[in-house]
């Protein structure tokens, strides 16, 4: 079961593809079976709730959070607006429809 979890924590922090998982881990597939088990039982959000639960005890917390904190803007803007930056989509989208008029 560790080598399942180790597995889930290589594609997290590498990014990679199911497929793309090195030779010393389980196979994708297994690894996938799993992942997709526990998604569907709700196993994640119990983990979940298990770790943080544990984590604020041992800070000597209430296992449960009574507030939140949301910052509504993380990135500062300048002041002057507008598009900024290349979209591609938006070039696709520009190429569809000059297709359709000609």
């Amino acid at each position: 079961m560790r080598e399942i979890v180790n597995a889930l924590f290589y594609l997290v922090r590498g990014g990679c593809a199911w497929r793309a998982l090195p030779h010393d881990l389980p196979c994708w597939s297994t690894v996938w079976t799993y992942f997709r088990n526990w998604r569907l039982t709700g196993a994640w959000e119990i983990m979940h709730t298990t770790l943080r639960e544990a984590v604020r005890t041992s800070q000597e917390r209430e296992p449960t959070p009574s507030a939140a904190i949301l910052d509504s803007q993380s990135v500062k803007t300048t002041e002057q607006g507008g598009e900024r930056g290349y979209d591609g989509g938006k070039s696709a989208a520009r190429f569809a429809e000059i297709s359709r008029t000609r």
